[in-house]
């Protein structure tokens, strides 16, 4: 069995990433898990790991930190990085390490399965044991299509995971003075790769989707005629009921008096 670890500090990322190397090469490697440098580094030491892949950007020990360490520890191990930033420092410095890949965030999945494929291949070449290495399937556009379904399934799981944990980080939070970066923290992201993955997923920015979303609960509050408008404002999270009549005449067309009115004839009619 070949032995590949996972290193990464964002629990939803390392979860597909692993449930997509599994349903690939679960029979042929065992897959651990790190979620930063330092553990990476003990359970190298410990298990012998021989393909690393890792994210760059963690706290305390980064992934070029740990991977310094397995490169001077073990000349043959494979290093593979996945990184959302896209820095020449980083680059340059992967190349001194001898690593085999520098991928960007979000990575296609037929790009890290190749990557892969390779490390396994250069594994074997190293062991000198004859161990076969992970093949690819006979029929080249067979497995082009097979690919292609499972790239859009990773995507779909990836950003559904997120799109649910975020709606109701937002339901349970949007009273408050909630930011993108707080937003990104509180469900385990690093800020740019949440922002890419939000507008991906939802279509418009983080600042935009808040607004529409505390907006709509306010047109709700403003349908109960015993709720004061001057309140409602502060009830959905904007401290300056000024600002707050601004955004919703921006996205109603009219301020929230006019818009219960509205709605008040509406039922009387």
């Amino acid at each position: 069995m070949y032995r590949l670890m996972i290193v990464e500090d964002e629990m939803i990322e390392r979860m597909v990433l692993k449930k997509m190397l599994q349903k690939k090469f679960g029979e042929d490697c065992t897959i651990y898990e790190a979620r930063n440098g330092i553990e990476a580094v003990e359970l190298f030491r410990k298990e012998d790991i021989q393909i690393i892949i890792l994210d760059i950007g963690m706290p305390g020990m980064n992934g070029i930190q740990a991977a310094e360490i397995m490169r001077k520890e073990n000349s043959r191990c494979c290093l593979i990085f996945l990184t959302a930033y896209d820095r020449f420092d980083y680059a340059k410095k992967a190349i001194s390490i001898r690593a085999m890949e520098y991928i960007l965030k979000p990575y296609s999945q037929k790009e890290v399965i190749s990557v892969v494929e390779e490390a396994l291949r250069v594994t074997d070449d190293w062991n000198g044991n004859g161990i076969k290495a992970i093949q690819t399937i006979q029929n080249e556009a067979e497995e082009q299509k097979e690919l292609m379904e499972e790239e859009t399934d990773l995507n779909s799981s990836r950003l559904s995971v997120m799109a649910s944990m975020v709606m109701e980080y937002i339901k349970s939070n949007f009273m408050n003075e909630i930011s993108m970066s707080e937003t990104a923290r509180a469900i385990g992201y690093s800020e740019p790769y949440f922002c890419k993955m939000f507008k991906q997923q939802f279509g418009q920015s983080f600042t935009s989707y808040l607004a529409e979303y505390r907006v709509g609960e306010a047109k709700k509050m403003l349908e109960q005629p015993n709720v004061n408008v001057k309140e409602i404002g502060a009830r959905v999270g904007y401290t300056d009921n000024n600002y707050f009549t601004k955004v919703f005449k921006r996205l109603e067309g009219l301020n929230p008096s006019e818009y219960r009115m509205n709605k008040l004839k509406e039922l009387q009619s």
